[in-house]
């Protein structure tokens, strides 16, 4: 007997997807969220081991959830109980430190369906990428800090100046609350956060703040990507929020959605790195 998907959640009325919420009625609810989410996963990061592991899993988890959600397969469902369950084997396998068995579970996903598939691909590489940034450079925990950081930085910068300054729309058609002024001021932060971070760090090498700027933009830009592309997959599926567990943000996929670009960017560059240090030293060796 096939699943039957349930109705999409968070559907919005004919024309209303996409539709800009405010300026500032949801600021509150972001800030308290924040408040309880920052210190939560900077201890996480921080304490390593199996409390960073479990945090990312249970991310994953969530957030391979959501993505069956806006195709119809809730929690009731066979399918979205083995879109949750997968992606939690494929970062349990990857904590036993069998990574190349990891990337295979997630390969075999592709029996769920293309759509489910394409949600398991892109989650499993953000989480992976993760976990080994973590566990596999150096300095683990600040490498980690400096990608999320970057991320979130970009994603304020963005919504503060976009809302103070206005002006054109970046992509109207995918979500038309972005404008050209919030991309433009969350990269400057995320410039200014990666500069601080790198140059602060222990052990920085010569040209750390420079590089921290670089690689801070090419961190935003990448996050702006993966922003845009859950817009538009969440406009394709006529919902306005992939979930409602952190207030002022929606979902796990709202919230984080700029790591699913950003991590396994940062984790490909760690690759050309030399001897595992951080990866904006990428190139040298």
């Amino acid at each position: 007997m096939r699943d039957r998907p349930e109705a999409a959640p968070g559907a919005a009325p004919a024309g209303m997807a996409g539709k800009k919420t405010g300026n500032w009625k949801d600021l509150r609810a972001r800030v308290l969220s924040a408040a309880v989410l920052v210190p939560c996963v900077a201890l996480c990061v921080w304490a390593g081991g199996l409390l960073y592991g479990a945090l990312i899993v249970l991310a994953m988890a969530g957030m391979a959830m959501e993505w069956a959600r806006l195709f119809g397969f809730g929690l009731k469902t066979r399918r979205g109980q083995l879109c949750l369950a997968w992606a939690a084997c494929v970062g349990g396998t990857a904590l036993a430190g069998h990574w190349g068995g990891a990337l295979l579970v997630m390969v075999a996903a592709v029996v769920l369906g293309p759509a489910l598939w394409a949600g398991q691909v892109a989650i499993g590489c953000a989480g992976l990428s993760l976990l080994w940034l973590r566990y596999m450079s150096e300095p683990g925990a600040g490498v980690v800090l400096f990608l999320v950081a970057c991320v979130a930085l970009s994603d304020t910068g963005a919504y503060m100046t976009g809302r103070v300054f206005g002006g054109p729309k970046l992509a109207p058609r995918i979500s038309p609350a972005k404008t050209w002024s919030g991309s433009i001021g969350g990269m400057c932060c995320a410039v200014l956060g990666g500069m601080l971070i790198a140059a602060m760090l222990p052990g920085a090498l010569p040209g750390a703040v420079w590089r921290g700027a670089l690689f801070g933009g090419l961190v935003a830009i990448a996050a702006q990507i993966g922003d845009l592309g859950e817009s538009a997959l969440k406009r394709a599926r006529n919902v306005k929020d992939s979930g409602t567990i952190l207030p002022g943000h929606g979902g796990l996929l709202d919230r984080f959605d700029g790591l699913l670009v950003a991590a396994p960017m940062a984790a490909l560059l760690s690759l050309g790195a030399a001897g595992g240090i951080a990866f904006w030293y990428v190139g040298l060796h």
